[in-house]
């Protein structure tokens, strides 16, 4: 019998915060993955839809919290998707003028100075969440009374990948190995071409971001052509299952010209699902009108379950702030060195999400995915360690 002191310690379930949490993205992915979950969110109708999907979920303000916190001293993993108003093209600018001022702030807190005040005196206070995993992280790696976060995602919009790149450099500086560069969502299945900055870091080998597991869209290029060791794209009519084609007209001018309306088929992927999705006009081949887009559909082009229970306010804004749930599960997986396949995803959204308990007045479509199979919901695999 070996004794007790010399047995070694069986590995500890993962657990993830996730910073600036939203609606769920990353938390569906987890749950998908079976992987415990809370999540930190200050917006209240994206909190709503939260706990009404079940998530765990503190509402407050990131800046109030730290990995210290009772609450979250149990979560060996740290996630954070921070608001990317100010990172955007159509934001501000605010985070682009003040960028060489934020790698700055990156160094000052890899050297252990407290920047909080010089961060609230940006032009956009929003501009500096985006440092707040790297405070998180350092905080923990420094702390006596736990451990460091074993691995580390966090995801953006592209312009924030200097951004990333500076804080996988401070995180090397205390242990951890760093990946991270431009993920394109098509190449991961998503039915809507988006492109995501992502950073993943563990401190106990070297990560690397998942690789495509389909072909890149390129307009006019069918679906067909490209590398025959990927999958072809996924089309909005696939993923929506509307009785018949479709042509989505944007909200946005291609090139800045408002007359220059972009299009896209239901045989093509979506354009980036923004909080505007319901000012796109949907028309017929022949040019009559269609239904816009629901909610419901709008969350299933980000790879939401077609059930998932939106709840609270603005819930365009909520779906397209979100970073798609297969993607992230993609981003997940490898962080956490597993493998997915196909059927993993068919399987997990065969399943559903569970009984609706949405907005009042809605519905979500009859024909969604395991709607006359409610005792499929909710199939959560056994917990996994790190």
């Amino acid at each position: 019998m070996i004794p007790e002191q010399a047995r070694p310690s069986s590995p500890a379930p993962i657990h993830i915060v996730d910073l600036f949490a939203g609606p769920g993205g990353l938390d569906v992915a987890a749950r998908w993955l079976g992987v415990g979950v809370d999540g930190i969110e200050w917006d209240a109708n994206a909190c709503a839809t939260r706990r009404a999907a079940g998530l765990g979920t503190e509402q407050g303000d990131v800046r109030k919290y730290g990995p210290r916190d009772f609450k979250f001293k149990s979560a060996n993993v740290l996630a954070g998707g921070p608001p990317c108003q100010t990172f955007t093209v159509a934001g501000s600018g605010a985070g682009r003028r003040a960028l060489d001022q934020v790698l700055a702030f990156v160094k000052a807190m890899a050297a252990g100075e407290d920047v909080s005040a010089e961060l609230a005196d940006l032009d956009d206070e929003r501009t500096g969440l985006v440092l707040e995993p790297l405070r998180w992280a350092l905080e923990a790696v420094r702390a006596d009374d736990r451990k460091p976060f074993e691995t580390v995602v966090l995801e953006q919009v592209p312009a924030v990948l200097p951004v990333w790149k500076a804080v996988g450099e401070a995180l090397e500086g205390v242990g951890y190995k760093v990946d991270c560069g431009i993920l394109h969502t098509e190449e991961f299945g998503v039915p809507q071409t988006r492109r995501r900055a992502i950073l993943i870091a563990r401190r106990d080998r070297q990560p690397r971001l998942p690789e495509p597991t389909h072909r890149r869209y390129r307009k006019g290029v069918p679906r067909s052509a490209g590398e025959t060791r990927l999958l072809p794209w996924e089309t909005m009519g696939a993923a929506l299952k509307r009785p018949h084609p479709f042509v989505v007209i944007s909200n946005y001018g291609t090139g800045g010209d408002p007359k220059a309306r972009g299009r896209r088929t239901s045989e093509e992927p979506s354009a980036t699902v923004t909080g505007k999705i319901s000012r796109n006009r949907l028309v017929s081949p022949a040019g009559a009108e269609l239904d816009r887009f629901t909610n419901f559909e709008a969350g299933r082009l980000q790879t939401f379950p077609i059930d998932y229970p939106w709840s609270g306010a603005d819930v365009a804004q909520q779906i397209g702030n979100a970073i798609p749930p297969r993607l992230a599960a993609h981003v997940l997986a490898a962080a956490l060195g597993r493998d997915l396949d196909e059927g993993f995803f068919e399987s997990v959204l065969a399943s559903g999400w569970g009984p609706f308990s949405g907005p009042e007045g809605e519905t979500p479509p009859v024909s969604s995915p395991g709607a006359d199979s409610p005792e499929q919901s909710k199939a959560v695999p056994a917990p996994v360690a790190l």
